[in-house]
């Protein structure tokens, strides 16, 4: 198991017909910072194939939640996780983080292109996984490019730098880069704040279109975005998960007083 996912691992939940299926679920999770608490207790499930928006105010915890999801925190020091965050099933602590983060791939806030040409970009993960048939990887850059919604963009200069493109350009280049990797799951952390309006419109039209292949969990502090490209929206505050529910009945309904404050302006 420390290497690999273990082959027919039993899942740990168990899916009742007729469910949306779910490929995470958190089970009492809490992250430390040394001593001081940043999640408290998250309970969620996140569908097959859905979109899922965290949203909350500044420092509640929803990028530091996302960052569980591929083990990036494991990167901090003095960083500890209690609980359970299953993936399939399977602990995802008893996963290699390689081969998890080759599963589950993020975007960042900012755009962040590797120096290098724009087929380079594409083909770098896969590269480094060893892949060099050459055709393969062609075919690679060019379906990639068009998961991403850039291909006809930039199909007569993918010789060029990335770092050449626009923001919102060198965006779509790195959800390309990301779904070459075929991921199962895609994490947006603030994916569009660094883009002006039709830049992110491109985006979010993207995101509707990956989510027929991928699975996608977006951190937004847009509640009017949350409400245009997810499905499900988690709304968290000082480390808590207060709400969790479809989008559409999450706003129209809120169930929590503080969920309520926050839709309506009346939070401070």
């Amino acid at each position: 198991m420390d290497n690999e996912i273990q082959e027919g691992a039993t899942p740990i939940f168990e899916q009742q017909e007729g469910e949306e299926k779910v490929i995470f679920e958190s089970r009492h999770l809490n992250l430390f910072y040394d001593d001081q608490q940043a999640l408290k207790d998250i309970n969620i499930k996140i569908y097959k194939n859905k979109v899922t928006a965290f949203i909350g105010p500044s420092g509640c915890g929803k990028s530091t939640f996302l960052r569980c999801f591929d083990r990036m925190n494991d990167l901090i020091d003095g960083c500890r996780v209690e609980g359970e965050l299953l993936y399939n099933g399977v602990d995802i602590k008893t996963i290699n983080p390689i081969l998890l983060r080759s599963k589950v791939g993020m975007v960042f806030q900012q755009p962040n292109p590797f120096p290098m040409s724009i087929r380079d970009n594409i083909t770098y993960g896969p590269r480094c996984q060893g892949i060099r048939d050459k055709k393969y990887l062609h075919q690679l850059v060019i379906d990639s490019l068009k998961e991403g919604a850039l291909y006809e963009e930039v199909k007569d200069r993918l010789k060029s730098s990335g770092m050449a493109l626009s923001g919102g350009q060198q965006q779509r280049l790195c959800i390309a880069r990301c779904v070459a990797m075929r991921p199962d799951v895609i994490l947006m952390d603030e994916p569009t704040s660094a883009l002006d309006p039709i830049a992110t419109k491109k985006i979010e039209d993207l995101i509707q279109k990956l989510k027929e292949k991928y699975t996608i969990i977006i951190v937004t502090h847009n509640m009017q975005q949350a409400t245009r490209v997810s499905d499900y929206t988690a709304f968290f505050m000082m480390g808590e998960l207060v709400e969790f529910n479809r989008t559409e009945e999450f706003f129209s309904h809120p169930k929590e007083k503080r969920s309520n404050d926050y839709i309506t302006g009346r939070f401070s």
